[in-house]
């Protein structure tokens, strides 16, 4: 199919400036033209005039559990530990892979709303989880959480099923699925269990996906347990010396940041998240002084409690002001960047995804610029990052099909899902 775009405002993220009054072509899965002189309309299959709105690259969703739509407003108001070991660990023990599938449609539904374009995943029962992103359309980064609490024959079995995922689900989907390992965290995981799993990610040539440094508590134990912090803990477990995305990292010493901008570990960034568990306030200004570049991700559902990547943006764009006290520290285009750009060297797919460029992937997304807190457009920009809602977000494209047109949702049935997760949730309510 051969789509070609005309009378856009284009914000390729390549640069702040806001293209005006142009064109896009797309060719099959790529993108072959932006300009301002289009090719022969009549080369086209499809000629869509997109006067009023923006086009710009989907948000990329560097941290999630998609499932755990079941559990949004399950428990709220908790500590990060009180919240996993009484509430939320003891419901996902009687998740089945009914509960996963249709509460992984669910999200996928609400982050094909909101304008996102890949996400990525750990959880269990992840082969629920590809058929979701198989069916839908969205492209996906995934892997099979890991936590090795259990017996070693529990450990045995999750590190198999790890490697079993990730190679029958490697480049999927018509490449749209990809896969990562995943040992949960180093306060969940034993040492050699990490290690178990840095070894098979480089015979599988995959990145590492875990969390870090979330929560004081956390980073204390480690230091009890282990005589290190995380991040020195899992250097030694040769966790850096292979591509690697660390979910939260909220805690962290200027060493540490030194370390992972060495290695160029790449971070997660979840404002939302980290907020409403009281885990703190992720070093982000700082983190981008020493060259690193935080993405943004939404977390689970059951901890945000929605997986609106505007709604990051804007929460990076404002908090670290805040905190501070610098109105300088993130700015608008920076924030936008971390949702799109950095979203994608986060997954290791920027080759691919992030910005509006002939030969990248046709991942994008078209904002309406109608509306009254639209206006009046001084600076598309920071329209975008301080008043835009999700519900703004018009068609969403992944691949160069489009997924989302006017709002509605050409791939998910959305009145089955909707119906369907609150059946599956009852049945193991108890």
């Amino acid at each position: 199919m051969k789509r070609l775009f005309t009378n856009a405002s284009i914000l390729t993220m390549t640069s702040r400036e806001v293209l005006r009054n142009q064109s896009m072509a797309v060719e099959g899965d790529r993108i072959t033209y932006i300009g301002d002189q289009p090719p022969r309309a009549a080369e086209y299959d499809e000629v869509i005039d997109m006067s009023g709105k923006l086009l710009m690259p989907g948000w990329v969703n560097t941290h999630g559990h998609a499932a755990m739509t079941l559990l949004r407003g399950y428990a709220d108001d908790l500590p990060l530990q009180t919240w996993l070991e009484e509430k939320m660990w003891p419901m996902e023990a009687r998740f089945g892979d009914e509960q996963v599938y249709w509460g992984t449609a669910l999200a996928v539904l609400e982050m094909i709303k909101g304008g996102t374009t890949c996400f990525a995943d750990m959880y269990d029962h992840m082969d629920q989880v590809a058929k979701v992103v198989k069916e839908s359309g969205i492209r996906a980064r995934l892997c099979r959480g890991s936590i090795g609490l259990g017996s070693e024959e529990e450990q045995q079995a999750k590190w198999e099923e790890s490697v079993r995922f990730a190679k029958d689900w490697h480049r999927q989907a018509d490449g749209r699925i990809t896969t990562m390992m995943a040992p949960h965290a180093p306060y969940t995981c034993p040492p050699a269990y990490i290690e178990r799993f840095v070894a098979s990610a480089k015979e599988l040539d995959l990145p590492i996906h875990t969390h870090m440094s979330e929560t004081q508590k956390e980073v204390d134990w480690n230091v009890k347990e282990y005589g290190v912090r995380p991040v020195e803990h899992l250097r030694r477990l040769g966790v850096f010396d292979l591509p690697c995305l660390v979910a939260h990292a909220v805690h962290l010493t200027d060493e540490e940041l030194d370390i992972l901008a060495e290695y160029d570990v790449k971070i997660s960034h979840n404002p939302g998240s980290n907020l409403k568990l009281g885990s703190g306030i992720a070093r982000v200004p700082e983190m981008l002084q020493k060259g690193i570049r935080p993405s943004l991700g939404t977390d689970g559902a059951a901890s945000n409690n929605n997986l609106d990547m505007l709604e990051e943006v804007q929460l990076a764009a404002l908090i670290h002001k805040g905190a501070s006290r610098n109105p300088e520290a993130v700015p608008a285009f920076t924030a936008l960047q971390m949702g799109t750009v950095f979203g994608a060297e986060a997954l290791f797919l920027e080759k691919e995804i992030g910005t509006l460029e002939p030969g990248k992937k046709a991942d994008f997304i078209t904002v309406d610029l109608s509306g009254p807190h639209m206006q009046p457009q001084h600076d598309l920009v920071s329209l975008l990052a301080y008043s835009a809602s999700r519900d703004d977000v018009q068609d969403v494209y992944v691949n160069g099909d489009p997924v989302m047109r006017n709002r509605e949702c050409l791939t998910l049935d959305e009145e089955k899902i909707r119906y369907q997760a609150q059946v599956v949730f009852d049945q193991i309510r108890g």
